[in-house]
């Protein structure tokens, strides 16, 4: 049974399902396409790569006007500059009825300004762009669903809050204080939808997204005896480097599983080795006759829920502790966004969301899954709240030159948006 059948989903759907306000929303939508368009190339057209301030200020501002326009309270949240970040836009409505209700997007890109990737670049129903699809593509949907609602008075007494962070894609250190706007935010609300790309099925479906895997690491350090090589195996023990080889080759046979990968991106290992942080660079010198008595390994460790990251951290140290002869080893893991699990929750709120969507004649949507997402600035709010992401434009190609989106997308995700939003702040 699938997920959609357990909560009693089913596919047929007429758009004559909506009441008369949910089809003047719809047509609110429909007659603002074209603008959406233009303020969807307005908003590609400024390059705002993460580190790009004052380019990632101006998509701000360009999106701040249009909630400013709808009723919205607006302010810049400026992060301290030893962070090196743009800061966020924030926006709240106040009220007193139906769910307090959080949306999430982000004004940054991949793609800084000496970036040789073109702007807005339009051919037939697909445009390419920096960014068009990750994600300012979710981001139009939000302030044109908005719209929409404001546009019908469905907008007056409901309690939304709108964040469009500037750095998620390369977010600000400490993660306390870049996500502490986001995590305020969630505090304050009964769920979270966010707007990155909608993943398609196999079948070429649009999908929700209930979970999304952590996105943390590992260092491993190991240390052994040096020697002359003619001794090796025996009274000067294995080296660090075949320590290394069997502890990286001990986690991929034990520990396999659902939705846990862990992979090594650099190993280093020699008589002298050097490494460093920011470049993702480092040095070895060692020669042939010589054991090497250092090495380090640098790797990405991705986990659905935090028990399973905990489990997976206990059994690699527990094989990080089982030495080979003349050899030691440790390992440090650290986490940079926490899982987003599929939960029950979650599951309700694509619930609602299928139902809105089939209602309004565009078909049911499936869960995306879980483990084949990356991380998103949704993971940082779901532990607070129910959290629901992949609502944005349809496209592919995200971080490369490539990058593109289907322009019919924008409407359609608007539409399940807006009638989405109206149902749950009733």
């Amino acid at each position: 049974m699938t997920l959609l059948a357990a909560f009693g989903l089913h596919a047929a759907a007429r758009a004559d399902d909506l009441s008369a306000t949910e089809q003047k929303i719809v047509a609110a939508v429909q007659t603002r396409s074209d603008a959406a368009l233009e303020l969807l190339e307005r908003s590609v057209n400024i390059n705002s790569g993460t580190l790009n301030h004052e380019g990632v200020r101006a998509v701000g501002k360009l999106y701040r006007a249009e909630l400013d326009g709808l009723g919205f309270k607006t302010s810049w949240s400026d992060m301290p500059a030893a962070m090196n970040r743009a800061g966020h836009l924030l926006a709240e409505r106040e009220g007193t009825q139906g769910k307090r209700v959080l949306l999430i997007g982000h004004l940054d890109t991949v793609f800084e300004k000496d970036s040789p990737v073109q702007l807005w670049n339009r051919q037939g129903n697909k445009v390419r762009g920096q960014g068009v699809n990750d994600m300012k593509g979710g981001d139009v949907i939000i302030i044109e669903a908005l719209r929409a609602l404001h546009a019908v008075g469905a907008l007056d007494n409901t309690r939304i809050q709108v964040i469009f962070s500037g750095d998620e894609e390369a977010a600000g250190h400490p993660i306390a204080i870049s996500r502490a706007d986001l995590v305020n935010a969630a505090k304050r609300s009964d769920l979270a939808l966010a707007f990155e790309g909608t993943a398609l099925d196999s079948q070429g479906n649009a999908t929700g997204t209930i979970g999304r895997r952590a996105s943390g690491g590992f260092v491993l350090d190991v240390k052994a005896k040096q020697g002359h090589s003619a001794a090796v195996f025996g009274q000067n023990g294995y080296g660090a480097i075949y320590e290394t080889a069997r502890i990286l080759n001990s986690f991929r046979e034990q520990l396999i599983e659902p939705d846990l990968t862990f992979n090594p991106g650099n190993i280093i290992g020699g008589t002298e080795i050097s490494y460093d942080d920011q470049a993702s660079k480092g040095t070895a010198f060692g020669k042939t006759n010589v054991i090497s008595p250092t090495a380090q390994v640098h790797g990405d460790l991705r986990y659905i829920t935090a028990e399973q990251g905990k489990r997976a951290a206990d059994r690699m140290r527990d094989i990080v502790a089982k030495n080979l002869p003349g050899t030691t080893a440790s390992i440090r893991f650290y986490e940079n966004y926490p899982p987003m699990s599929p939960t029950i929750g979650n599951l309700a709120l694509l619930e609602i969301y299928s139902k809105a969507s089939k209602d309004a004649g565009l078909g049911p949507i499936g869960p995306f899954p879980p483990g084949l997402r990356g991380a998103g600035d949704i993971q940082f709010v779901a532990p607070f709240v129910d959290s629901l992401d992949g609502l944005g434009a349809t496209g592919s190609g995200s971080h490369s030159p490539d990058e593109d989106l289907d322009i019919s997308s924008i409407q359609r995700a608007t539409i399940r948006t807006a009638i989405y939003l109206y149902r749950l702040t009733r």
